[in-house]
């Protein structure tokens, strides 16, 4: 995984690596970490499940999945496959794709744990 930390809008690399950065946050005391793909981010074509998995592989505090949810499955993977404990997902919401309720629904039918 050799995605980097960008900033300004993220527009500028830093040279950082993303997993170095988080195991560095998690060292400083962060209680969890939000990161959101540039590649994915508003798409709807599903979170960046590599980059996801990469950093909750490498810390032991909550991952908070961001950037690309479009379909209630998206949303799983983010878990399952991403290794999230949280996830973030705007536009299928704003736009009324999908509603909260039935997204809680279908992850808590799934078995995973939701809050109500």
């Amino acid at each position: 995984m050799s995605a980097q930390i960008n900033i300004k809008g993220r527009t500028t690399g830093t040279g950082i690596a993303a997993v170095e950065w988080a195991k560095r946050c998690q060292a400083l005391g962060a209680g969890e970490l939000l990161h959101a793909s540039i590649d994915t981010d508003g798409t709807q074509t599903g979170y960046d499940l590599e980059f996801t998995r990469a950093i909750a592989d490498a810390v032991s505090i909550p991952i908070i999945a961001s950037g690309g949810a479009g379909t209630l499955e998206h949303l799983y993977e983010g878990v399952v496959k991403g290794g999230a404990t949280t996830l973030l997902a705007a536009s299928i919401f704003h736009f009324r794709k999908i509603s909260i309720r039935e997204a809680k629904e279908y992850l808590r039918d799934r078995g995973l744990v939701v809050r109500l």
